[in-house]
C-alpha cells in the first residue's frame, strides 16, 4: 500500500475541534460536520497529521509510542488517513431542488391559522395526505381567520415531491421518501419564526422531550419507544410543565431548552397508562404513520407560554419497562454522547460546536429505568432539587 504524502491530508480550509471526554477525546471535523471518539494516542497522531508532520515520524512514533512493528505501525497510519480524509470530505446529501420549476395550486384542500407566541401563521395544505403529515400535532394552536398573518406557509406537491414555500420564498423540495426531512424543516421554520432567531442563533435540535419546573429544565432521550413522550405526559399532569416533544431545540447564546409548541404523541401501548389523568385522550382521533410503523394520539402540551426557555438541568436518558425496578445512575460521558449524537441535529458553525461540546461536558448524565410512575416523579423531582 502507498503511504500518503504529508500535503494530502490536511488541505486549505480543513478544520476541527478536540475535546477531552473521560479518557478519550470527541474530534469534530467542519467539512462533514461530524464527531468520532478516539483513545488518546490515536488523538495524538490526527494532531500530528493536522500539524503536517511527515509521516515516517509519524509512524517512527507510533512504533515507539504504541511498541508495535514498523508494517503494523504503517498501516495503522494509513488507515487512520484514509478515515480521517472521509471526514475532511463534505457529505454527498440531496441538495433540495432549489431551481426546479413548480407550479403553485390555484387552490388548496386546507387553510389553518396558527397563533404562537402572539405570532401569526396561515398555512395551506394542497391535499389532505400533506395536511395529515403536520396538522395533528400543531391543531390546539389552530385560532380564527385573521385578517393579516405575519408567515404564509404553502405546502404542496409537483412531480412526485413536496414543495414548501414561506411567503412565497422557496424553501425546499423533497421526494415523497424523505417525507421525515420535510417535517423536520417545516419544525426548524415554526421554531425559528415564534421566537425570532434565524437558523445561526440556535445550537441543535435533540430528539428528545423536555420538561420544566419554574427554573430549569431536563431533558429525556432515548430510542423510539422507550417512553419520553409517556413520561412527559405523566409529568405535566403533575404538576410539571412540557417545554417540547420529540423536537428540542436549544439556542447558541445561552444553551437554553426553548419551548416547541407541537402536541405529545401518545402511542398506543401508552393509553391505558394515562387514561386516569387524561381522560380525553379515549375520544382523541388516532393518527396511522406507516412509515415509523406507529399509530399515535396528540395530546396538547399544559404550556401555555411558548416563549419560555430555561436552562438544563440534566440529560436523562429514560427507559420504562413494565415490571422493572427504578434504578437510577450517572452514565459516562461517551456513553452519553454516543447515545445523543445520532438523532441529533447539531450547528455547522464552529462556534456554535465549542458551546455544544462546552454544554454538554457540564450537563450531567443519567440513566434513569422504571416501571412505577409514582417513583419516577419522585425522582425527577430530586433531579431537580439536587436531592439524590
Amino acid at each position: 500500500m502507498q503511504p500518503f504524502r504529508k500535503s494530502s491530508f490536511v488541505k486549505k480550509g480543513n478544520d476541527m475541534l478536540i475535546k477531552k471526554i473521560d479518557t478519550k477525546h470527541i474530534v469534530w471535523f467542519q467539512n462533514s460536520n461530524s464527531y468520532l471518539i478516539f483513545e488518546d494516542s490515536t488523538t495524538a497522531i490526527i494532531k500530528k497529521l493536522h500539524a503536517k508532520q511527515p509521516i515516517s515520524e509519524i509512524e517512527n512514533w507510533c512504533c515507539l509510542k504504541l511498541e508495535i512493528p514498523k508494517n503494523i505501525a504503517k498501516k495503522f497510519v494509513n488507515d487512520l488517513v484514509k478515515l480521517i480524509q472521509k471526514q475532511h470530505q463534505k457529505p454527498c446529501t440531496k441538495v433540495p431542488l432549489l431551481a426546479m420549476r413548480f407550479v403553485t395550486p390555484n387552490t388548496y384542500n386546507s387553510s389553518k391559522h396558527y397563533l404562537i407566541n402572539e405570532v401569526s401563521f396561515l398555512i395551506e395544505f394542497e391535499t389532505e395526505f400533506l395536511e395529515s403529515l403536520i396538522h395533528p400535532k400543531f391543531a390546539h394552536l389552530e385560532a380564527l381567520k385573521m385578517k393579516a398573518t405575519e408567515y404564509h406557509y404553502q405546502i404542496f406537491q409537483n412531480d412526485e415531491h413536496i414543495i414548501f414555500l414561506v411567503n412565497g420564498k422557496h424553501i425546499g423540495s423533497w421526494s415523497c421518501k424523505d417525507i421525515h426531512l420535510f417535517q423536520g424543516k417545516f419544525s426548524m421554520q415554526i421554531t425559528q419564526h415564534t421566537h425570532q432567531k434565524e437558523a445561526h442563533e440556535w445550537l441543535g435540535v435533540f430528539h428528545a422531550s423536555a420538561v420544566g419546573n419554574d427554573t430549569n429544565s431536563l431533558l429525556f432521550l432515548g430510542d423510539s419507544g422507550n417512553g419520553k413522550s409517556t413520561s412527559l405526559a405523566l409529568l405535566q399532569a403533575n404538576g410539571f410543565k412540557c417545554l417540547a416533544d420529540d423536537f428540542v431545540p436549544i439556542d447558541a447564546k445561552k444553551q437554553e431548552v426553548y419551548s416547541f409548541p407541537a402536541a405529545i404523541s401518545i402511542k398506543k401501548n401508552s393509553l391505558k397508562t394515562l387514561y386516569p389523568f387524561y381522560p380525553k385522550l379515549k375520544a382523541a382521533s388516532e393518527y396511522r404513520f406507516k412509515r415509523l410503523q406507529k399509530t399515535v394520539r396528540f395530546l396538547a402540551p399544559n404550556n401555555l407560554d411558548y416563549t419560555t426557555h430555561l436552562p438544563c438541568k440534566a440529560l436523562v436518558f429514560i427507559y420504562y419497562k413494565q415490571g422493572i425496578r427504578l434504578e437510577l445512575k450517572t452514565i459516562s460521558k461517551v456513553k452519553a454522547f454516543e447515545k445523543l449524537i445520532p438523532d441529533a441535529w447539531i450547528s455547522p458553525i464552529k462556534e456554535n460546536v465549542a458551546l455544544f461540546l462546552d454544554w454538554f461536558l457540564k450537563s450531567p448524565c443519567y440513566q434513569l429505568h422504571y416501571s412505577d410512575a409514582e417513583k419516577m416523579i419522585e425522582t425527577v423531582h430530586k433531579i431537580f432539587n439536587d436531592d439524590l
